[in-house]
């Protein structure tokens, strides 16, 4: 398997698909000439063409046909630091189905997105104490993997969810009130969630990293939860 950055395997799918199946198109700002923002989709237009590779400003709106549409949030904070094997042959991730990113028994963190790695990394500083910790991926919302989820609170009793949004009403809530309703009995400490404060984002990179969750803020959280 080939090592790929984030923005590279984005794109390559994204031109296997278009390649395979011409129904398939892009739409949006400055994606086809410009090749957007990050470049993920240059040169597509000239191999597919302006009509599949369309450059729609902000202020137009787009009429798409399909009834159910799937939604896929990219993370540009990941986009050229993180690299992993990508097969070389086009393979497809059922919906709903969580990976786990790293293997525990101690603790289990509930993550998805850029908190993966963010949780990776604190997990290995419990690991220097002895507390193993897993770090689940969901990877998609709706649905969520919720059998996986209540079977790691189930094996390792402690669990915290973590995730960028805000606090209060974001996702997170849905998860760790589901877990209180189906296995409460199984837990051996509260619920924990670290969470962005219920405040808009600021723009300067200080206010930023205040805001976003750490790697500092998910070991304090898991040093609380092993010593509960």
């Amino acid at each position: 398997m080939a090592e790929m950055t984030y923005i590279q395997a984005i794109s390559d799918a994204l031109r296997l698909e278009m390649r395979r199946d011409p129904r398939v198109f892009i739409l949006g700002e400055d994606v086809g000439v410009y090749g957007g923002a990050f470049k993920v989709s240059l040169g597509f237009q000239e191999e597919f063409g302006p009509w599949r590779v369309i450059d729609t400003p902000l202020s137009e709106t787009a009429i798409v046909e399909d009834p159910n549409p799937v939604l896929f949030f990219e993370h540009k904070h990941l986009y050229r630091r993180i690299k992993g094997e990508v097969p070389e042959d086009r393979y497809t991730v059922p919906f709903g189905s969580a990976d786990v990113h790293r293997a525990g028994d101690d603790a289990t963190v509930i993550t998805w997105g850029a908190m993966v790695y963010t949780a990776t990394e604190a997990a290995g500083e419990l690991a220097k104490d002895g507390f193993e910790v897993e770090v689940v991926d969901l990877r998609t919302l709706i649905p969520w993997d919720k059998e996986r989820v209540l079977e790691g609170v189930r094996r390792c009793s402690k669990v915290l969810v973590l995730h960028e949004d805000t606090r209060t009403a974001g996702f997170g809530a849905e998860i760790a009130a589901t877990i209180a309703e189906e296995a409460f009995e199984h837990l051996d400490a509260p619920v924990m969630r670290v969470a962005a404060p219920d405040m808009p984002v600021p723009f300067s990179p200080p206010l930023e990293k205040a805001y976003i969750p750490q790697v500092d803020d998910v070991v304090n959280a898991l040093r609380e939860l092993a010593a509960y």
